[in-house]
């Protein structure tokens, strides 16, 4: 299971193209992982976008559905992504089969490690530097965090990062310890969804030796 290339689909950024849009484009460029995140989408919509983007991926990307674990688990993604202020990582293992996939977004050591103590897949580190994407997220955490991250979880648990991470930055990032980046602009903002992923799974790959 690879977390190289983190697709997280934004409507606002994406110049008209549709979350399931984005994420047929993002797949086709070789994205591995395509999440679903629209905070304002009625929930009637949004499972209907879900059901898209599960047919998109199937076999070819993993699936993971931001916060709402209701719309996931009804349309058999293969997992969801909290943060901090969501249900908590061991309420929502309770709910969920043992294989389906939950990450939560962190911002220091101490949560990293409460989020694998309480059955988190994976890790990211958000934001890594500031952002325009998610102007809430605050002030980024920087590579420091992610050196420090990734020496205290266990070697098993990805660590991803989001915020202000480009082609430009990746290498950085990867050095620093990130098994895999998320990516917001610097896929769904671009002209060309499909070559824009291309690019930046081809920069990790060169970065990895892979």
């Amino acid at each position: 299971m690879k977390y190289d290339l983190y697709v997280v689909t934004d409507e606002e950024l994406s110049n008209g193209h549709s979350h399931a849009e984005i994420a047929k484009l993002a797949t086709k460029g070789g994205a591995d992982i395509i999440q679903l995140r629209d905070k304002k989408m009625d929930s009637a919509s949004l499972f209907a976008e879900a059901v898209k983007i599960r047919e998109i991926t199937k076999d070819k990307a993993l699936f993971i559905v931001n916060d709402r674990v209701d719309i996931a688990l009804t349309s058999k993604a293969d997992g969801v992504h909290l943060g901090q202020s969501d249900l908590p990582v061991e309420v929502v293992r309770r709910l969920v089969p043992d294989d389906f996939i939950i990450g939560i977004s962190i911002s220091s050591v101490e949560e990293a490690l409460i989020g694998v103590r309480d059955g988190a897949d994976y890790v990211a580190v958000s934001p890594v530097f500031s952002t325009i994407s998610k102007p809430d997220a605050g002030e980024g955490c920087g590579l420091a965090c992610i050196s420090a991250v990734r020496k205290a979880v266990p070697k098993e648990i990805p660590v991803v990062g989001i915020g202000g991470i480009n082609s430009e930055n990746l290498c950085e990032v990867i050095t620093a310890g990130l098994d895999g980046i998320c990516v917001i602009s610097a896929v769904v903002s671009a002209p060309d969804i499909k070559k824009a992923a291309e690019d930046l799974r081809e920069k990790i790959r060169n970065v990895k030796n892979e």
